[in-house]
């Protein structure tokens, strides 16, 4: 008997199955929103609301502030970008990224493993959104102890690290011969 013909069917032989759509999906989809809602909404309110930019640097602890920091490469500001062509490249690069990202966690066996992947995936979309608005990344978390400072970041970078942690846990604890298998 054939199956109906829907357009995500999420049987794992079909191409939507393998590609777009799978069983922690839904899971993916609702994370990845709802973190980048909190990541553009931080930002948007910080720009334009508190107006960051003319207020300057806010010292909330002893040991954070908050600062405007136009990040225009990636992680830890490497490969900095001033002009459009490597605005874009980054752009694309973010796109490729994210939709690789979404692939693997169309294929995650675990709910865990798709959590992970979620963060990256809305903290990438994050970053992405800001660069392709704004021609850099909007970073206003800084961290310092005495003299030393960490990087300014943002929550979409919290996002990334927090998912990278996790797929970093999740390969140890699956143990090396899974991913051979």
């Amino acid at each position: 008997m054939d199956q109906p013909n829907t357009p995500l069917s999420s049987t794992p032989s079909s191409w939507a199955g393998r590609w777009l759509w799978g069983q922690h999906s839904r899971l993916v989809f609702w994370i990845a929103l709802v973190g980048l809602v909190l990541d553009q909404a931080s930002k948007i309110w910080l720009l334009y609301g508190f107006n960051l930019a003319q207020a300057g640097p806010v010292a909330v602890l002893p040991v954070l502030d908050i600062v405007l920091v136009w990040n225009r490469g990636i992680s830890y500001g490497l490969f900095q970008q001033d002009g459009d062509l490597g605005r874009w490249i980054l752009a694309i690069g973010t796109v490729a990224a994210t939709i690789g990202l979404w692939i693997w966690s169309v294929r995650a066996e675990t709910r865990f493993l798709a959590f992970a992947l979620a963060l990256i995936v809305g903290g990438a979309i994050g970053n992405g959104i800001d660069r392709l608005a704004y021609g850099a990344v909007v970073d206003f978390v800084h961290f310092h102890v005495g003299t030393f400072s960490w990087y300014v970041f943002n929550l979409a970078d919290v996002w990334i690290v927090a998912g990278v942690a996790g797929l970093l846990y999740d390969g140890f604890q699956s143990g090396p011969n899974k991913a051979a298998k």
